[in-house]
């Protein structure tokens, strides 16, 4: 163990079938240390937080904690609180009908008898000497999400734990809220435990933290302390991809004719129940734009506020010019707007239904479901589309569950191009796809635009986001800060502006 470690994994892997989720994982958690977690989707940071709190077990490697001889098992959550290793996550796993008192005491009682004075005396005392403004008698379910994760917090501390794990803990948490969770860290930093902090926040993890861990595609990239990696070159290694290493792809942007322009939807000071900060945001005929910015930075949260499947709390917007209330998809639908979701295993098929039957639901929910398609109607226009994308079933009767990744998602989006959309949103669209079938959708994204359909395109993949749109809208930290167009989309100045503008 180095001098001043609390933890250390060495050479860690973990395979699932067919997946390499951590390959020679290597990670050392010092004393008093708020140490970031930061990667991408699928880079590794959740499989490695399972492996430490024993969720998962670990295909090999060895993980050593400070005060115990030799590398540890951990094999159970429990084998983990035992070695002082808690884990706060995003969603509370505390019982909100109890009391805060009872919340923190949790399952520690040697028998059934409870000194109801001595446990609030006990858990004032802790919540006075951590700062947390909460009554012990206090019912868990009243207090806010910051307090509740507070609570959390104090449950693990008063177990005596040396490493503790915050999962995301800021994501449903307003700004002053923030503040009062990033005092408590610093509290428990002076007293020596060493906190991992898991976020998407590039804001927050250079305000809190003094050394972060990249991971990239369940490799480690590196460990960096935080005043050595200026923000724009951990956006950088998070995507994997250098400064100088963009090709000159230009000559494949879409230049779209200038006739008939207009703005097919305009939306002004749109904001959602999930948090994203009030934003502009306009459309011309045939053009396509994205929305871009690190996972977690509120890409999806804006194209799900434009289609109305989150609760949109305020802003006005139009269609062609003329006022319109989009309160819920149907809304979106009637006027003209599809969307293909991020996630087509939960938003997307129905997975017992047939290729024809989750082709035509869209159109089916359009026309309202007391006047159903015939057979002969629903498989003419599954047909249609299953040439038209080139969509590899055995027929039209397929369960969709049983077709590959690439053909669900060709499916999806003939469902929605099926409604003739005027605009069309598409997030995510080629993730977990092969690479042939991402160039025919790419192919098919700037097909439709010139023809004349408006599209918003969200992708991962900075390459593919040059190589559809003409503009770029970039997010950070659920909040729209700025929009590039013409020479200003590079890979540079895409990750420059993720970064909060900062050049090298």
């Amino acid at each position: 163990m180095q001098e001043r470690s609390l933890l250390e994994m060495r050479g860690i892997y973990k395979s699932f079938p067919g997946v390499k989720a951590l390959r020679n994982v290597d990670f050392t958690l010092r004393e008093g240390e708020i140490h970031a977690l930061m990667g991408e989707n699928g880079a590794g940071k959740s499989t490695l937080i399972k492996v430490l709190t024993g969720v998962h077990i670990k295909d090999s490697g060895d993980i050593f904690i400070k005060g115990q001889s030799g590398a540890v098992r951990i094999h159970s959550p429990q084998d983990a609180q035992d070695l002082g290793i808690s884990t706060v996550y995003q969603e509370i796993s505390l019982c909100p009908n109890l009391s805060v008192a009872e919340n923190i005491f949790l399952g520690r009682g040697k028998s059934g008898l409870v000194n109801w004075r001595n446990m609030n005396r006990q858990a004032g005392k802790l919540l006075d000497s951590l700062g947390i403004a909460v009554k012990p008698t206090q019912q868990l379910a009243s207090c806010s999400i910051a307090v509740q994760q507070m609570v959390a917090i104090a449950r693990a501390v008063d177990m005596e734990c040396s490493v503790l794990i915050l999962d995301e803990p800021t994501s449903s948490l307003d700004e002053s809220e923030v503040e009062k969770l990033f005092m408590l860290m610093r509290q428990l930093k002076e007293r020596g435990v060493g906190i991992i902090f898991v976020t998407h926040f590039l804001d927050q993890v250079y305000e809190v933290c003094d050394r972060i861990t990249v991971l990239r595609d369940g490799q480690l990239v590196g460990e960096y302390e935080i005043e050595n990696l200026p923000r724009v070159q951990l956006v950088s290694k998070m995507l994997g991809k250098e400064l100088d290493d963009m090709a000159d792809i230009k000559n494949d942007i879409p230049v779209f004719s200038e006739k008939d322009k207009g703005y097919v939807y305009e939306a002004e000071g749109l904001c959602s129940s999930e948090g994203i900060k009030p934003f502009n945001f306009n459309i011309r005929k045939g053009e396509v734009n994205g929305f871009t910015g690190l996972l977690g930075s509120g890409r999806s949260e804006c194209v799900r506020a434009i289609f109305g499947a989150d609760r949109v709390t305020g802003g006005k917007v139009k269609i062609n010019g003329r006022e319109v209330k989009i309160n819920k998809p149907i809304d979106a639908m009637k006027n003209g707007i599809a969307y293909l979701p991020e996630d087509r295993k939960r938003d997307g098929i129905v997975g017992d239904l047939s290729v024809r039957d989750n082709i035509i639901l869209a159109l089916q929910v359009k026309k309202g479901f007391f006047k159903p398609f015939t057979k002969a109607e629903a498989t003419k226009f599954a047909e249609e589309y299953i040439k038209l994308l080139d969509i590899k079933t055995a027929s039209v009767n397929t369960p969709i569950k049983s077709l590959s990744g690439g053909n669900q998602q060709k499916v999806i989006l003939g469902r929605w191009l099926l409604t003739h959309p005027e605009y069309l949103i598409l997030d995510e669209p080629t993730r977990g796809i092969d690479v042939g079938t991402k160039v025919d959708i790419q192919k098919l994204v700037l097909k439709l635009a010139s023809e004349g359909m408006s599209i918003t395109f969200i992708s991962s993949e900075t390459d593919e986001m040059l190589r559809t749109c003409s503009r770029l809208l970039v997010m950070r930290d659920r909040k729209l800060v700025g929009e590039l167009t013409g020479d200003e989309l590079t890979q540079a100045t895409i990750m420059n502006t993720i970064a909060g503008g900062e050049q090298e």
